[in-house]
């Protein structure tokens, strides 16, 4: 690991779909409103247009609007309500009630649980907030998995822009955003009614228990 944070720390991305598209190495350019650019153009290269471009299955009863492209294989459950720009990728669930409301990317198998929402935020491949989450302007790794309950909180109460601190050095670092929450490296997790508050860091591998409450970053282990 360099002294430069890159979204590389967390993600494999050569084991992602669409890990090559990544190309800028500051991982706070993949968050919030900075997401939406990204995301529009996926879905140019797809052919999406003003409408949902739909090859998976998409329930009687879903909302699905906007630019919105579901892949083959794909599924969204009766009363999901899904806002584009966004994309579900191939295996993909968003389950019912649901609320995915913009900028949002969903790889191939994960899943956006029930009554879960979902704004601002990548889930990579096989990224999994099953039921009754809260995902705000985040990054999900592979194979993550929020347990029932498990709130990713991304505006402080005090209004001010986001701090992180390296995994390496240390150091408090600018995100430079007023609104982010959590990036979870590939294979953490949360147990459930975890609280993981604006400024937090998960490293690949690591794990907070049910009940707790975390703001920091978590080099190795388990925060208790």
């Amino acid at each position: 690991m360099t002294d430069q944070l890159t979204l590389g720390n967390f993600v494999d991305l050569a084991a992602c779909l669409h890990g090559s598209r990544f190309i800028e190495t500051n991982p706070f350019a993949y968050v919030g409103k900075a997401l939406g650019p990204w995301v529009e153009s996926l879905l140019d290269e797809l052919g999406v247009g003003d409408q949902p471009l739909v090859l998976g299955n998409v329930a009687t009863g879903a909302y699905v609007q906007g630019r919105v492209y579901v892949a083959e294989g794909a599924t969204i459950e009766p009363t999901a309500y899904v806002q584009g720009p966004c994309y579900i990728g191939p295996g993909a669930e968003i389950r019912h009630g649901a609320y995915i409301r913009g900028q949002v990317y969903i790889g191939p198998k994960a899943v956006v649980g029930h009554t879960t929402e979902v704004k601002g935020s990548i889930f990579f491949d096989h990224a999994k907030a099953g039921h009754f989450a809260y995902v705000g302007d985040s990054i999900l790794g592979r194979d993550t998995n929020l347990g029932a309950g498990t709130k990713l909180a991304n505006l402080p109460l005090r209004r001010s822009v986001i701090k992180v601190m390296h995994p390496k050095t240390g150091a408090w670092l600018s995100t430079g955003l007023n609104k982010f929450s959590a990036i979870m490296g590939d294979e953490s997790q949360t147990g459930c009614n975890a609280v993981l508050s604006p400024g937090t860091l998960l490293m690949p591998k690591t794990a907070v228990l049910p009940c707790v409450h975390y703001r920091g970053t978590l080099t190795h282990g388990i925060a208790r």
